[in-house]
């Protein structure tokens, strides 16, 4: 019988049609066969990117996670270019790469959380928090061909004023489910990280910690990042798509030097 196999995954084709599939398996678990109403969908997750399954500390991380970063919402510049596409009735593939496209970068996006995670794994067990700031701002992001140099420190909002309450509430829940020592000691010294930094932290800080503590490497946490976003992108994109542009939920301007109002 024809095989189709990967370290990830193993198919055996159909006796008859050897294009169709008569079995899968997952890091040697029978998907269809065992995991198909058994196994919650962080259980798979994690067997994709991982050799082992998750322990049940593990699954529940991710799958809370997965909930703090399902919608970043419409002031989140990647949900935002989801629904201008969705507005000028695009594909749902073109909503889809319009947020991925805006959600990859080093401004909050999967880039961040990935030279974050980077820096985070430089870094042995957190020493006082002016050591640890002073080595997180000395810290140079990945250099890539593609992205431009980072103008902040990873994981910190650099025109924030305050932290974000959703923010705060995200890394102590997650910090008191199963987080591991970077959840926990983030939870602990933020107010002080944040005051020796001189910016708040981001919810990229707060994913970047939690993958890490997951075990997840940067470029899996990137790919992670970008992922875990895109229900919130795609609901939004479809809410547009059904209204019109007068409805658009866009932040209204007042400008303090208008021609026209200057001309009536």
């Amino acid at each position: 019988m024809e095989q189709v196999r990967t370290s990830i995954w193993r198919e055996e084709a159909e006796p008859t049609d050897r294009f169709a599939t008569r079995s899968a398996h997952c890091r040697g678990y029978d998907v269809y066969g065992d995991l198909l109403g058994r196994a919650r969908w962080v259980d798979m997750l994690w067997l994709l990117f991982r050799e082992e399954a998750p322990t049940e500390a593990q699954a529940g991380l991710l799958e809370a996670l997965a909930v703090a970063l399902a919608n970043a919402g419409p002031r989140d510049a990647a949900v935002h270019a989801a629904m201008c596409s969705g507005l000028g009735r695009s594909p749902a593939a073109a909503a889809l790469m319009a947020a991925l496209a805006v959600g990859a970068g080093r401004h909050g996006g999967a880039q961040e959380v990935a030279a974050a995670m980077t820096i985070w794994d430089s870094r042995a067990a957190p020493e006082s928090v002016a050591l640890w700031a002073a080595g997180w701002l000395a810290a140079a992001a990945p250099t890539s061909p593609i992205w431009p140099e980072a103008d902040h420190p990873p994981g910190f909002e650099p025109n924030g004023v305050v932290t974000p309450g959703i923010v705060c509430d995200a890394l102590q829940r997650l910090a008191d489910i199963a987080g591991g020592p970077r959840l926990r000691w983030l939870a602990a010294q933020r107010p002080e990280i944040e005051a020796t930094v001189g910016l708040p932290l981001a919810m990229s800080g707060v994913a970047a910690a939690a993958l890490g503590d997951l075990g997840f490497t940067p470029e899996q946490g990137e790919m992670l990042h970008l992922l875990l976003r895109l229900p919130g992108a795609a609901a939004h994109a479809l809410e547009q798509r059904a209204g019109s542009y007068k409805d658009f939920p866009f932040f209204a301007l007042d400008l303090q030097d208008d021609p026209l109002k200057e001309t009536a």
